[in-house]
């Protein structure tokens, strides 16, 4: 069995839009993910590691321990051996506490990428494979957390681009997920039921494309 991790925020954690409940692991991306690989043939287990409201490199003024870079190398080091790390982080980045733009966010992923090829392993343990995932574009934030949000469509802007640059300098993987699916009309912030599945589909079809799993 091999071991992939999703290191990411409330997005893949699965928060049900406008709500503080959470879905089942089977229709979260990724218990999805896991699910269709599986059935590909692909011995496979996910990870989770998925914080309500982590950024990447910032802190949040009111809650803690929701910057993403603290403890990524221990989490690394905990889960290994690990196959494939996927990254989809960056959407608190733009919450209206900090003037972030989509470069700035980028950066942090970065950051998190170097972090992950430099966790303390243990010898003999191959540094994973990194997925980036760019994460949906927000859009009209709405709802009980609209108001963290105020502004943030503007400070998105080209986010994937940046990202996708982030990636190609530094050897990654990637994939734009709005290109896939898009965004809850109900929140404008995460991912209704059927868009979940779709994008686990999607993940799972894109890591059979790049070999960086073993299969039969």
């Amino acid at each position: 069995m091999e071991n992939v991790l999703v290191y990411s925020d409330s997005v893949s954690w699965g928060v049900i839009p406008d709500t503080r409940k959470r879905m089942a692991f089977h229709l979260r991306w990724p218990g999805v993910l896991e699910r269709s690989l599986n059935e590909k043939g692909c011995d496979v287990r996910v990870i989770e590691n998925c914080l309500n409201g982590r950024k990447t490199v910032w802190d949040d003024p009111f809650r803690e321990g929701r910057k993403g870079v603290d403890g990524l190398a221990q989490v690394i080091e905990m889960h290994s051996p690990l196959k494939c790390v996927l990254l989809m982080l960056g959407t608190n980045d733009f919450q209206d506490t900090h003037d972030n733009k989509a470069w700035m966010a980028a950066q942090g992923v970065a950051k998190l990428v170097s972090v992950i090829r430099q966790a303390p392993i243990e010898p003999g343990m191959s540094i994973p494979k990194i997925l980036i995932i760019a994460p949906l574009a927000i859009n009209n934030p709405k709802g009980i957390i609209g108001h963290k949000f105020a502004g943030a469509e503007q400070r998105c802007k080209n986010f994937p681009a940046e990202l996708e640059k982030v990636s190609r300098e530094l050897g990654t993987h990637y994939l734009d997920a709005n290109t896939l699916v898009k965004v809850s009309d109900i929140d404008g912030i995460h991912l209704d039921e059927d868009q979940h599945s779709i994008l686990g589909q999607e993940v799972a079809d894109y890591l059979r494309k790049i070999k960086v799993l073993s299969w039969p």
